[in-house]
């Protein structure tokens, strides 16, 4: 474990925001973590817990210890003829631990595809994409407190699993390190979720609907419509899709017949934030090297030099004009530090 002083950011940041921790420490096994946190340096500094930096915005610099785990490997737990259960520490890739489970022909990640970021940070977020969220498949998390060292296992159940949060962005924010997860997944009687976005128009290109095809199909897509963020700063969805109740839904569809909705139950709807944003005209617009993506309005992206600052700003003129013209308030996804 090396401890790193005035350490430069920009290249753990997707947004690739140039800026500097107090403290850069990459902590590769749990007893290098165990003997970090009970040092002086650890209690009398503030710290934040850093994955692959694809959800986040550096407003400036951090004034304290960026606590970087890279911890890896793929276990297979347990397993039957219909199911597996598949352990995957927190310094993984992400999109690397899908393509392991799609080589494997286990069913239940494959549309979450392509997604930046590590694993450790999958739950946090309940990162989704084409209606798969990681609750319908994590079994569960193990954790470790930053605070006394204890190690202990949360169940799905346990985690508060909800649209773009759990557990980990409230009660547990910042005392807890997510070590490890369990999924179980399919290994037969799949049950491919392809209503959602436009996966089923991407897959007639291909001959037979399977796995890996799904994967290919979504990569594609994800590819077509959203900036690279090593060729283009960005953090992927800067804001959540909105959810509101069905009748506020169903006024604007008065007004606004075209307006994406999607159901989730019988009292609340999601719209697409991206949709709002770009019929209040941003979509394209720059402003101080930073600005609304040509392709995505979901998306905004540092086109150089700009500053977290910059980019905080722009998201706020953009709130505002989302809820003058529709009086919807739309909540920013990425997390701001």
């Amino acid at each position: 474990m090396k401890i790193n002083n005035d350490f430069n950011l920009t290249n753990y940041n997707t947004f690739g925001i140039n800026c500097v921790a107090k403290q850069f420490v990459e902590v590769n096994a749990i007893n290098e973590l165990i003997e970090l946190i009970k040092s002086n340096l650890f209690k009398l500094n503030k710290f934040y817990i850093l994955g692959g930096g694809s959800n986040i915005l550096f407003k400036t610099n951090f004034d304290g210890i960026i606590l970087h785990p890279t911890f890896t490997g793929i276990e297979v737990k347990t397993e039957n003829d219909s199911s597996v259960i598949i352990k995957v520490y927190a310094g993984e890739k992400w999109d690397n631990f899908v393509k392991y489970c799609v080589e494997h022909n286990y069913e239940g990640l494959e549309n979450l595809s392509f997604i930046p970021g590590s694993c450790g940070a999958a739950p946090v977020q309940n990162i989704g994409a084409f209606g798969v969220e990681i609750k319908d498949v994590l079994q569960s998390v193990e954790i470790i407190n930053l605070h006394t060292g204890e190690v202990k296992m949360l169940k799905n159940t346990e985690c508060s699993f909800g649209y773009r949060t759990s557990v980990f962005k409230n009660d547990y924010k910042q005392n807890w390190l997510i070590v490890s997860a369990n999924y179980k997944l399919k290994k037969k009687d799949f049950d491919f979720k392809l209503s959602y976005g436009n996966i089923n128009n991407e897959l007639k290109k291909f001959k037979t609907i399977n796995l890996e095809n799904i994967r290919r199909a979504v990569i594609d897509i994800r590819t077509n419509k959203l900036p690279n963020p090593e060729e283009i700063g960005n953090a992927g969805s800067f804001f959540k899709n909105p959810i509101v109740p069905v009748e506020i839904a169903n006024n604007l569809k008065k007004d606004f017949p075209d307006i994406p909705i999607y159901e989730i139950d019988k009292i609340n709807v999601k719209i697409a934030a991206g949709w709002l944003i770009e019929n209040c005209g941003w979509k394209g617009i720059t402003k101080n090297n930073c600005g609304v993506h040509h392709k995505q309005a979901l998306v905004l992206v540092n086109y150089g030099n700009s500053t977290g600052q910059d980019i905080i700003d722009l998201s706020e003129e953009i709130k505002k004009s989302v809820f003058a013209k529709f009086n919807i308030l739309i909540e920013t996804e990425v997390n701001i530090i």
